[in-house]
């Protein structure tokens, strides 16, 4: 499975000041690329738009997309206090992402 990242995805996980909460989320997505699939607290919301969650820090979320069968785009990421704000970000950018695609 190939993982790859929007810009705006990098800019918030460049962005973060928790350093290690930074490294506990790359080490989460290396570990999907690994394993081939994603794994750990996986939750749909819709528009074809997944959310990872972590439960460490303020409720770190990483919004992905699957594109095809091996490849996932990770699209955003934020964390609870601005879940709802982030969710319809990411389903806006999944959607851009495919069309682009077809």
């Amino acid at each position: 499975m190939e993982i790859i990242s929007s810009s705006l995805f990098d800019a918030w996980l460049g962005e973060l000041k928790d350093k290690h909460a930074q490294r506990r989320i790359l080490y989460a997505i290396a570990r999907c690329e690994a394993h081939g699939r994603m794994i750990g607290d996986i939750k749909p919301v819709g528009e074809k738009v997944s959310e990872m969650r972590f439960h460490f820090g303020p409720g770190y979320r990483v919004y992905y997309t699957r594109l095809g069968a091996i490849t996932v785009f990770l699209l955003a990421g934020g964390d609870k206090s601005s879940q709802d704000k982030d969710i319809r970000t990411a389903q806006k950018l999944a959607q851009q992402v495919r069309e682009e695609q077809s």
